[in-house]
């Protein structure tokens, strides 16, 4: 039996066989013969999404090329692509994608299906993005959707935590190619709240990152621009000096509140210029554990701010910075921004430093405010929870009945999350 873990190592899966097919022939026969299906990509999922015992396939293989609408605003791609490889290709074409987060890894239908996103006042999540979807069924059957073809199954599945079926193909909005320019400067946190509706206003993305024991945060800008060549560096800061700095916090965790006023003292102010496939992403090599919940955008600072003064009071060992985005409100099932304008927070903790019980914490304190966690990082959902949440998980569910009678797309994890009830015989 073959062993996969996911990007941070806590992850463990023993599937059956792990499956890279060719042709959408091959996918439609292994699906239909298998007991079990789940899909993986490059293992940036927190939570057990890929866990499975029995079949676990990787579209990284799968052919197919990108197909742009004749009006340029839309582009049919292959899902098994990551993103560092799709907007590479749509960049060649002349195009951009709307949107992206802070790392490209991940596979398209991985980020669509999760809800994954970048930071903006006015953009959504990649899954707001999608416009149609080619999927096999668990009976191998190959079919379409989009919101006038099956509208139904397009709805539920534009955030569909690959409940289904196998996405083969994913339409996605994409706009002319553009440059961006990307500034980084140290402010106290205090005034980066008080300018925070401007900073709104003014730029295309603004986020920032705060070490929980420092007044000071980082904030990040990013603007399009004239066209410039690629830029040299690949990353936002030095991962060198932040990864010596988990090390000494891993062996020394009450030193850390002051290794990080200290790191915060070495760096400074930072500027990339160059195609927006290349700015958008940053090398992330220091491994993480990562918890988010997204908030109404009013309930943001509030909870950030409690759960700092919680963390502080309590000394506990966080080392990693929280990150804080905006995202647009949607329409979504499925989605934790289908109430409206969302705010981000992002809680990461070291791989080698404990983590479960700061989690735990600290979601009791976001979910006070409002907040609901992003599908793929580290949440305690129950069923109840879900359905609490979210007003239309039952007609989700309805459409994952239908489309999936056995739950052959329904792991361990999943069937508990969503209190998916095992098939009659």
């Amino acid at each position: 039996m073959t062993e996969w873990r996911n990007w941070s190592g806590s992850v463990v899966a023993r599937p059956a066989d792990i499956v890279h097919p060719v042709t959408e022939d091959d996918l439609s026969k292994r699906i239909a013969q298998a007991g079990k299906v789940r899909v993986v990509g490059a293992g940036h999922s927190f939570m057990p999404l890929c866990e499975t015992d029995g079949l676990l396939l990787c579209l990284d293989s799968l052919e197919g090329s990108i197909e742009i609408a004749p009006d340029g605003r839309s582009a049919w791609a292959p899902a098994g692509w990551s993103l560092a490889r799709l907007t590479r290709a749509l960049w060649d074409k002349g195009y951009s994608l709307p949107n992206q987060g802070d790392v490209n890894p991940q596979s398209l239908a991985g980020a669509v299906s999760t809800g994954t996103h970048g930071t903006g006042a006015e953009l959504g999540s990649l899954a707001t993005f999608a416009r149609g979807f080619r999927l096999v069924l668990a009976d191998g059957s190959m079919v379409q959707c989009s919101a006038t073809e099956r509208p139904d199954l397009f709805q539920a599945q534009r955030l569909s935590l690959g409940l289904l079926g196998v996405v083969t193909r994913i339409e996605v909005d994409i706009l002319p190619a553009y440059h961006l320019v990307e500034r980084l400067s140290i402010m106290p946190l205090a005034e980066i709240i008080e300018q925070w509706p401007e900073l709104e206003k003014r730029h295309r993305h603004v986020e920032f990152w705060l070490f929980p024991y420092s007044d000071q945060a980082i904030l990040k800008t990013l603007d399009i621009c004239d066209p410039t060549p690629e830029p040299k560096a690949t990353s936002d800061m030095s991962e060198g000096i932040f990864k010596f700095y988990c090390e000494l916090a891993t062996v020394m965790p009450t030193l850390t509140p002051v290794l990080q006023r200290t790191l915060m003292r070495l760096i400074g102010k930072g500027s990339r210029r160059g195609p927006a496939y290349s700015v958008f992403p940053s090398d992330r090599t220091t491994r993480f554990e990562e918890m988010e919940y997204e908030l109404p955008r009013a309930a943001g600072f509030a909870a950030l701010n409690e759960v700092v003064a919680w963390i502080r009071k309590n000394r506990l060992p966080v080392s990693f910075p929280f990150e804080y985005r905006i995202v647009a409100g949607d329409d979504i099932w499925l989605s934790p921004f289908n109430q409206g304008p969302g705010a981000s927070v992002s809680m990461h903790q070291y791989t080698k430093m404990p983590w479960q019980a700061v989690f735990a914490g600290a979601e009791t304190i976001f979910r006070a405010h409002g907040g609901r966690p992003h599908w793929a990082k580290r949440h305690n959902l129950t069923a109840r929870d879900v359905h609490d949440l979210y007003p239309m998980a039952e007609r989700f569910g309805a459409i994952r009945r239908d489309t999936d009678p056995t739950a052959k797309f329904a792991n361990a994890h999943l069937t508990s999350l969503f209190g998916i009830d095992p098939p009659s015989a």
